[in-house]
């Protein structure tokens, strides 16, 4: 028989195994999941992101110093000013950084212009072979950067130029690795070779326009070239920043393609012709901090100018 306590005690027990709210439960779910799927991304991320830039950043704060005739084995001083100050002294730096911007001032617009003219023709309605000459415009840019830059320095070789060789009967021939004609050389290789990238984005914000809104502009009797100026110009804005923020960083990490013409420019490509071309050389140096630092002021440059291009274009936009 059982008693007024005895049920009162299995009424207890029930109460105190009874599984928690089904809220609850999938909110723990949620979180575990959220850790397996997310955790070895974040771990990565930490490991390949975070702590090489955490690591550049305090190796710059060190000066690498060595004994005077080098037999003692070199010694780190923690000097956090020393290394900022010689790199903003460095002549050879200072000028990769301003060959940098002038590249990013005069290629990068006209890369975009390009792009967005390729892309506003393609999405045009009497377009034909839409298809063909999407993959046409986008297959330089499968190709690695580094076999762009050994295919184009064949076309400038002073010895083996076919352009120039096309262009000798008319009694022209192209200095590339002139001094002053270099960085374009250069420029050619990068807008060659990233311009199809930026049509295919600018193509996609494209497809999102509404159809019924150039349905409409038509029936107005806008003209096409009124069309892409006054509602597709307008309506890619986004994805023109965008596309000018990521070039903007590519200029900052100029290498590939100077360092691979660099062997037969005849010193017109120096070993500090791009700020990450004198990193490397400090690194090979065997000056870590000083190639450290040199990055690190990179990085704040590209950031600044990021954030300022960003503030500037977004002007104006409703909020």
């Amino acid at each position: 028989m059982i008693t007024r306590s005895t049920a009162a005690g299995y009424a207890a027990r029930a109460r105190h195994r009874r599984p928690p709210p089904r809220g609850k439960r999938d909110i723990a779910l949620n979180k575990r999941s959220l850790f397996l799927f997310c955790g070895p991304f974040a771990a990565l991320f930490v490991a390949m992101y975070v702590a090489p830039i955490v690591y550049a950043a305090v190796s710059s704060l060190y000066v690498v110093k060595r004994s005077g005739l080098g037999l003692a084995p070199p010694t780190r001083t923690f000097e956090p000013f020393s290394n900022f100050a010689h790199a903003f002294g460095d002549k050879d730096f200072v000028a990769a950084l301003e060959r940098v911007a002038l590249f990013a001032v005069v290629q990068v617009p006209l890369m975009l212009l390009l792009a967005l003219g390729l892309a506003l023709l393609i999405d045009a309605r009497s377009a034909r072979g839409k298809g063909f000459f999407r993959l046409a415009a986008f297959m330089p840019y499968a190709i690695p950067g580094v076999s762009a830059a050994l295919i184009w320095s064949f076309m400038y070789s002073p010895d083996s130029s076919p352009l120039n060789g096309l262009l000798e009967p008319a009694g022209i021939s192209i200095p590339f690795f002139d001094d002053d004609v270099v960085l374009w050389s250069v420029a050619n290789i990068v807008t060659w070779s990233w311009t199809g990238y930026n049509m295919i984005v600018i193509y996609a914000a494209l497809q999102a326009i509404p159809r019924e809104v150039l349905e409409a502009a038509k029936m107005d009797g806008a003209s096409a070239l009124r069309i892409a100026w006054s509602i597709k110009v307008p309506a890619v804005r986004s994805a023109l920043v965008l596309t000018a923020v990521f070039s903007i960083i590519g200029s900052a990490q100029l290498f590939n393609e100077p360092a691979v013409l660099q062997p037969i420019s005849s010193g017109a490509v120096s070993s500090a012709f791009t700020p990450i071309m004198s990193a490397q050389a400090a690194v090979t140096a065997g000056n870590y901090p000083y190639a450290a630092a040199q990055s690190v002021v990179l990085a704040a440059v590209v950031g600044l100018l990021s954030f300022v291009f960003f503030k500037l274009t977004r002007r104006g936009e409703p909020r």
